[in-house]
């Protein structure tokens, strides 16, 4: 079996360091699935949040978030559409989504985590990791803006709200959404967020290395409350994964099973044999659980990289 490259997805064949191949792997998804399928808006997409995260699009700066990267985006964002297709290729016609709908929660994913990004207003911020317990609101409200550009303002409204399933600002039962198949997509948003980011290569050494730095930005590794007292949740990178295992147990895996109602199913459904994004994440978590359990944690030495580190390529 051919070892998996740092670079590439779960199936070892998409490069999700590269915006067209990703780009190009979900267009010709949609339109085996859609026959007729307008990939125009999708492309457009692509492109805009392509410059977006290389601070060419107007009034933003480039990405300075290390953990939270454009390839952590294109990564999920290819998860995200293979969840769609899974659902639409098993279900009744009248069950599914179908390619508007389709092609809008890949929006939504491709935009999930443009909170991050610093305006061009607030390059005194350290590192757009500040934003951490506020980036998806403000993920929804550059949606809001953004989704009329691409003749899509009708359902701006309801992909500002589809994407706080990415995150921890509403407790997913008080998003408000009346259509079924919208939040069936809110699920899958969330649940693609997950796991492509448990499942990708370097997933542990990008928490150990990046993650807990985004942590310290945040106030979320210590936080002072309002009555004095400190909170101390991470005090290092090795603590942050000491203290893995757990959240996936007991956090993640109740988050996909009851919060997203188990959407991490349409995976196997779009593979046809086993859901891999959950084979890569059991080989991570199995190798750290045996990593922790000998107390050697020099085992994890892998090299490890962000985009956000790389200059710009052109356009």
């Amino acid at each position: 079996m051919q070892t998996r490259l740092n670079q590439n997805d779960v199936t070892n064949q998409v490069n999700v360091e590269d915006a067209g191949r990703v780009r190009d792997a979900v267009v010709n998804l949609f339109s085996s699935r859609y026959p007729g399928f307008d990939p125009a808006p999708l492309v457009q997409a692509f492109s805009d949040v392509h410059a977006l995260f290389e601070g060419r699009y107007p009034r933003f700066l480039p990405c300075d978030t290390l953990y939270h990267d454009i390839r952590h985006t294109l990564d999920m964002t290819l998860a995200m559409a293979r969840l769609v297709d899974g659902h639409d290729r098993t279900c009744a016609p009248g069950e599914q989504f179908g390619p508007d709908r389709a092609a809008l929660g890949v929006i939504i994913a491709l935009l999930h985590d443009s909170g991050y990004m610093k305006r061009t207003s607030e390059a005194h911020v350290a590192n757009g990791a500040v934003f951490t317990k506020v980036h998806v609101s403000r993920s929804a409200d550059f949606i809001a803006q953004y989704l009329p550009t691409l003749g899509m303002g009708s359902v701006a409204p309801t992909a500002a709200r589809l994407v706080h399933f990415t995150g921890y600002e509403m407790d997913v039962d008080d998003i408000k959404i009346d259509d079924g198949k919208d939040r069936l997509l809110g699920h899958m948003v969330g649940t693609a967020d997950l796991i492509g980011q448990i499942s990708d290569r370097m997933y542990l050494e990008k928490c150990r290395e990046f993650l807990f730095q985004e942590f310290v930005h945040g106030n979320i590794a210590r936080e002072r409350m309002p009555d004095g007292r400190e909170i101390v949740r991470y005090t290092s990178g090795e603590d942050l994964l000491f203290k893995t295992p757990g959240f996936y147990e007991y956090v993640v895996r109740v988050r996909i099973e009851k919060k997203l109602g188990a959407a991490d199913r349409y995976a196997e459904a779009h593979f046809g044999d086993r859901n891999l994004y959950q084979a890569e994440i059991d080989r991570n978590m199995d190798f750290l659980t045996d990593t922790l359990e000998s107390a050697n944690l020099d085992r994890i030495r892998r090299y490890c990289y962000s985009l956000s580190m790389r200059p710009p390529r052109a356009a």
